[in-house]
């Protein structure tokens, strides 16, 4: 399994990018918010998943680990592809795709290219329990190409110590998030 890939990005085409990690290039399909947030020539790391099947073979990177494991969330919903899941996490950042989910937002879910209304209703009903609680109440926004991918260092800093999306999202549910990035880390492990 390839966890994640370090390197320079080399090339930038229809949702996929080339890395170069020591002369070996990496293709990667990436979320069209990941892919607006890269420049050719720059140091990226983006969290894999390695799909393998009798046919295929491909990379699907991101530039959170909140994101790669949302992903692991969707494709694990019966009838919900990797490119699906690329296709859902291009709606929004990876925050606002969980908390439409949280919300059962099913409306927000379908809008993304290849998810009709029966499959974004199934991924909510197998992952609202899943994700944690919303961070915010009501429809989720789409967001545009070229507005930032925000992530939150914070919270993938608690997945990357083992905790799981929902338990890691309610962890820091109460916590300030205008504080600096380790001060949030520091209250959520002491919940």
């Amino acid at each position: 399994m390839i966890s994640h890939i370090k390197g320079i990005l080399e090339e930038k085409f229809a949702n996929s990018v080339i890395v170069d990690v020591s002369g070996v290039g990496y293709e990667i399909t990436v979320p069209s918010l990941d892919f607006e947030s890269v420049n050719l020539g720059d140091e990226v790391k983006f969290y894999t998943f390695h799909k393998v099947s009798e046919t295929d073979e491909a990379l699907f990177g991101f530039l959170s680990l909140a994101a790669k494991k949302l992903f692991e969330l969707l494709i694990s919903v019966n009838g919900v592809g990797p490119k699906a899941a690329v296709s859902i996490l291009s709606l929004a950042s990876p925050e606002e795709v969980r908390n439409a989910i949280a919300n059962a937002d099913s409306v927000f879910v379908s809008k993304a290219p290849g998810v009709g209304k029966k499959s974004a209703e199934r991924i909510i009903v197998d992952l609202r329990d899943k994700v944690g609680i919303p961070s915010r109440y009501g429809a989720t926004v789409i967001n545009t190409p070229g507005k930032p991918n925000e992530t939150d260092e914070a919270l993938d800093a608690l997945i990357a110590l083992g905790f799981p999306l929902k338990e890691a999202t309610a962890a820091l549910e109460n916590v300030d998030p205008t504080l600096p990035v380790d001060e949030r880390i520091r209250l959520a492990l002491k919940k």
